[in-house]
């Protein structure tokens, strides 16, 4: 079987469903292929060590999360407000809870990064480097709100995705009136 980046990609997404339906424990080449509808040993032709595999899906959930360039440049033609830094926000989260099992996916290999520091330099530097950009991006726009602002937002945005991912602790409330609570409450005015 050639090797080509369709291919790896298809096995790095059965490693992701893999990884939200069954957890850490269950993330094996052997569950991968399964899911894939792979020939055994085909996860290990392309991720030849679990630490390859836990790169591979930490890379193919950067793809699958990343921002629609059609949305940005929508929004990036406004004028920077703190409406406009809502909009950003609430981005975010639709793309966060549109793909529950890439998110469900970051949240397993997030608490596997405590237990395992090679998942930890994997995933740590992916998301210092997430934090870093949005940080930048958000000072590049213009937009309200600093390091710390962008950090709070951080904290706030996973309690959001957990909350709606599991079991809520208020399902009735809008997400959009949280995003816009939170704006009111933590950026500077």
């Amino acid at each position: 079987m050639a090797r080509n980046e369709e291919r790896r990609a298809a096995l790095a997404d059965a490693g992701l469903r893999v990884l939200a339906r069954e957890g850490a424990r269950g993330l094996t080449h052997r569950a991968v292929d399964a899911e894939a509808g792979a020939p055994r040993g085909t996860a290990s032709n392309y991720f030849t060590s679990r630490e390859a595999l836990v790169d591979g899906l930490v890379a193919r959930i950067g793809e699958r999360l990343t921002p629609d360039p059609a949305v940005h440049a929508r929004l990036a033609s406004r004028a920077p407000s703190r409406e406009l830094f809502a909009d950003y926000l609430r981005d975010i989260v639709q793309r966060l809870l549109a793909d529950r099992d890439v998110t469900l996916a970051l949240l397993e290999l997030r608490l596997e990064a405590a237990r395992r520091p090679s998942v930890a330099e994997s995933l740590g530097g992916w998301m210092r480097a997430g934090f870093a950009g949005d940080v930048a991006f958000n000072e590049g726009a213009g937009l309200p709100g600093g390091r710390t602002e962008i950090a709070l937002f951080h904290y706030a945005v996973d309690g959001l995705i957990l909350d709606r991912l599991t079991v809520s602790i208020d399902p009735a409330i809008s997400i959009d009136d949280v995003i816009d609570e939170l704006v009111d409450r933590l950026l500077p005015r």
